[in-house]
């Protein structure tokens, strides 16, 4: 196809070019409904993220203070003549809910040498001092209350 002139132009013999913009938009899909459709993502997008989020705070903190149970070891003592140790320790847990405790025996290395978990009933007291016996299945080094939990 021959070249137009800048004469051809000017005197109007030839009709302008289109818009190229539009053009090069049609052609590379920048079209009204493609846009349409990229907005309907970006939206749709953010209330999904806006969900999650306002989910994740419900879940995470807005759905209620739990009780909290704490367990702080106070001593032991161990009896080596009968292979056993008496673990003492104060449980902080709300007034009127039932507990229970892994109270366990370590040796020097920190194996397990003995164990045993302890029902607590209910109590109108919010820290209770507790004590057990625990029998050991070789001399242990230390006991300790090691998890307590609400049941």
């Amino acid at each position: 196809m021959p070249r137009a002139n800048d004469a051809e132009f000017e005197g109007g013999t030839l009709d302008a070019p289109t818009d190229t913009g539009a053009l090069l938009a049609q052609r590379y899909g920048r079209t009204p409904h493609a846009r349409a459709r990229d907005r309907l993502l970006l939206i749709l997008g953010g209330l999904a993220v806006g969900v999650i989020v306002v989910a994740w705070v419900f879940w995470a903190g807005l759905d209620g203070q739990r009780a909290a149970v704490e367990v702080t070891n106070t001593s032991y003592t161990i009896n080596a003549a009968d292979r056993s140790i008496e673990v003492r320790w104060n449980l902080s847990a709300p007034p009127g809910s039932a507990t229970s405790c892994i109270v366990q025996a370590l040796n020097a290395n920190f194996t397990i040498v003995g164990w045993k978990v302890v029902d607590i009933p209910p109590s109108t007291a919010h820290i209770r001092t507790l004590t057990k016996h625990i029998r050991l299945a070789q001399p242990a080094d230390t006991g300790l209350a090691y998890r307590c939990w609400l049941t």
